[in-house]
């Protein structure tokens, strides 16, 4: 997806978020981390890396040491930053950088008789003019990918050169961010973040004899910059089913059902001192919301235009916005100007956009995650951050953020850009984690690696399913040997059920019998901690996930002992899932009870006597899902109800044709009425699916051929008066 597709409407928005993100994610100092940064814009990729230099070369306004003792020091002061244009003769940006650091080792300060000093730290190294490999010959782009295909011995090496001992940052244009993944996947599997501005290409004509010059910094205009599981699953060639279990992995993420951060612990400022000055001030009668018209706020000048129109919006569309939210709202804006004009700290206007960041959290926690409430807390925790990125309440801040734009990929009209939202929540989670261990920050790293793992089977919906289901695994892993089970033992079951969903879903790609074990075993762990009687809905919710679990297991090994296995669970869930409680849930569990028992009836091991018992088994689960799901409306199913309307078809068919059927004439046209209306009405409802279309009807003329073998020619025409006109024509032939 093009970020010009994006729901913003202006690239200046999406391109300050970004922007924001990247000088974050820099100013970590992380080592050994790869950047991409991706810009067809080249007037804007200059103006960003311009920004990026002048911002984090050099800290504003004082050297990056201060002199031992002091004493003067005639060591001048060392960049934070780097920029570096890729030599075209010779494109290797491992050598370049390996050259420079040659040339200007780090000086080493507060070198004294008694103490050796230190090395000032290695920079970041941030890589322009690779689209200008475009012009130059076949060889020398294909010798710039191999020189990044020969960066591999410097990632996996434990001590290498300097290289990498700090960041780097390549700026690429898309296509060759294309070319990097394709040919040079080793780099890019080692990439830590791409970071992708809006704008339109630029021709690359710019003379290369002479080196780009950066614009001043001052140009820059950066600060206003459950459906089925199983849908689609043939069954023995005969009957395509849903399984229908949404496995509600869901329910074990900390955001909105608990938390976006640790509110327990959580401050709503970086100090005590800011908070009770904030609030002082915003106790002031002179501000409060009566004398604040919205065009005194569309006047301010500080505050990002952005920023302001989507807080005007959320004060016009919120419904349960009261006059003291609309108050609180308009008087942090005002606050957060009055501390821009007086030039006021950046722990100040961090704690004041973080308190607007926090009460419209509140607003999404209570059920409004509106894309404008979204936005504003978003573009108010990355202003927070941005002003004071030495926060101790950096990590929860940065869980947050990465929780906001998950919910972004599911908010309308942004579902299309689902993935884009996903990928920015993943590298929130992911900077949060390096800024803390479990050691410290226990139950911080627990809950962000939950929710890591969260995002991640999100993502496998987009691309890389195997791959993406596997990083949730380790991601849900990681926080179960956090999350002490005697603490909080409901999140400690949550989090395997949540574990238990990923292995399912990795199953589906690759070794089956493995992680199908393993997402049973995942599941009964968490069964464990969920009291059926304090919990009914969860703890069916996961019974319902192991049966569907074992069902999947009997497609691969002792399928009657499995299939077993299934019906006894799926029956133990509808305990708890009952049609007074969750209808839909329990008409979903209905559904998987009939497809097991009809498999089970179909099982070549399983006794003849017992097919007829199993199939009316299959008939009434059926039957009972159609009942509550003709009850509820299709808009709330999580299965495909013409499948189960099709299956139930199929199992009164195989009840009166199987050979040890014992029943009268009027029982059997009974089964055979039922089949064949299920089958029309299941025809009736995949008029636009062809395949799907043709299936059913080759159903349909296989009943009113059953009508004629089991009830004769009055049978037959019994059948013919229920099929409507229009299909007489195509089925007489066929008879």
């Amino acid at each position: 997806m093009s970020v010009n597709d994006t729901a913003h409407s202006d690239n200046s928005a999406w391109n300050r978020q970004v922007y924001h993100r990247l000088k974050l994610a820099l100013s970590l100092g992380l080592r050994r981390q790869i950047f991409l940064a991706v810009c067809d814009d080249l007037h804007l990729r200059n103006q960003v890396a311009a920004r990026l230099h002048s911002t984090l070369a050099y800290p504003v306004g004082q050297v990056l040491y201060q002199p031992a003792d002091g004493q003067e020091s005639s060591t001048p002061a060392y960049p934070r930053l780097v920029t570096l244009r890729l030599n075209l003769n010779e494109p290797n940006p491992i050598e370049q950088i390996n050259q420079w650091l040659h040339d200007y080792p780090p000086p080493v300060v507060g070198a004294s008789k008694d103490a050796p000093g230190r090395p000032l730290p290695i920079p970041t190294f941030q890589i322009v003019g690779v689209e200008q490999l475009t012009k130059q010959s076949v060889a020398s782009q294909r010798l710039f990918l191999h020189f990044l295909r020969l960066s591999e011995e410097y990632f996996s090496a434990q001590e290498s050169s300097r290289f990498l001992e700090s960041s780097v940052l390549l700026w690429v244009s898309r296509p060759w961010l294309s070319a990097i993944q394709q040919s040079a996947p080793q780099f890019w599997r080692w990439r830590t973040g791409v970071f992708v501005f809006a704008g339109e290409p630029t021709p690359t004509t710019q003379n290369t004899s002479h080196p780009e010059r950066f614009p001043s910094s001052k140009s820059l205009n950066l600060e206003k910059l459950e459906k089925s599981i199983l849908d689609d699953l043939a069954i023995e060639k005969e009957v395509t089913t849903t399984v229908g279990t949404e496995l509600e992995f869901r329910e074990g993420l900390d955001f909105p059902g608990q938390t976006l951060a640790n509110h327990a612990n959580l401050k709503d400022d970086s100090s005590d001192s800011i908070v009770q000055e904030l609030t002082n001030q915003q106790k002031q009668p002179e501000i409060r919301s009566n004398q604040v018209d919205n065009s005194s706020l569309s006047a301010l000048s500080h505050v990002s235009q952005e920023l302001i129109d989507l807080v005007l919006a959320t004060i016009k569309t919120i419904t349960n916005l009261e006059s003291e939210d609309e108050w609180q709202v308009k008087e942090l804006l005002l606050e957060i100007e009055k501390l821009h004009s007086q030039k006021a700290s950046g722990e100040m206007l961090a704690a004041a956009y973080h308190q607007l960041g926090n009460l419209y959290r509140l607003h999404i926690e209570q059920g409004q995650p509106t894309l404008e409430n979204l936005m504003v807390a978003i573009i108010a925790y990355q202003e927070a951050i941005t002003y004071d990125e030495n926060s101790p309440q950096m990590p929860d801040t940065l869980n947050d953020l990465g929780t906001l734009y998950w919910m972004l990929s599911r908010t309308p009209p942004n579902v299309e850009e689902g993935k884009t939202y996903i990928e920015q929540g993943i590298e929130f989670y992911q900077l949060a984690l390096k800024m803390i261990s479990p050691e410290t920050h226990l139950d911080t790293y627990a809950r962000i690696q939950n929710n890591l793992g969260t995002a991640y089977g999100d993502l496998a919906k987009f691309a890389s399913p195997a791959e993406n289901w596997q990083e949730a695994v380790v991601a849900y892993g990681e926080a179960l040997r956090y999350r002490m089970v005697e603490s909080d033992p409901l999140k400690y079951a949550a989090c395997q059920n949540n574990l238990g969903t990923a292995y399912w879903h990795l199953a589906q790609y690759n070794q089956p019998v493995v992680h199908l074990k393993k997402a049973i075993a995942a599941y009964q762990q968490a069964l464990a901690h969920y009291n059926p009687q304090a919990e009914p809905l969860k703890y069916g919710m996961i019974q319902n996930n192991i049966g569907t679990a074992y069902w999947n297991l009997a497609q691969y090994e002792q399928p009657g002992e499995n299939l077993q296995l299934a019906i006894d669970v799926y029956n133990e869930a509808l305990k708890y899932r009952t049609p007074a409680h969750v209808p839909s849930a329990c008409a979903a569990t209905q559904n998987n009870l009939g497809t097991a028992y009809w498999h089970l009836a179909n099982f070549a091991q399983t006794p003849k006597e017992a097919r007829q018992k199993l199939l009316q088994l299959c008939i009434h689960a059926y039957e009972e899902a159609v009942a509550l799901a003709n009850s509820l409306g299709s808009a709330s199913l999580s299965f495909d109800l013409f499948a189960t309307h099709n299956n139930l078809g199929l199992a009164h068919y195989q009840l009166v044709t199987d050979n040890t059927f014992n029943g009268d004439k009027a029982v059997r046209s009974q089964h055979l009425e039922a089949a064949l209306d299920n089958h029309l009405l299941a025809l009736n409802g995949l008029s636009k699916q062809p395949e799907a279309y043709q299936t059913t009807f080759a159903y349909v003329v296989k009943t009113v051929r059953a009508f004629h073998n089991e009830l004769g020619i009055q049978g037959q025409n019994l059948a013919l008066s229920k099929v409507p006109g229009h299909l007489l024509a195509e089925i007489l032939p066929k008879l």
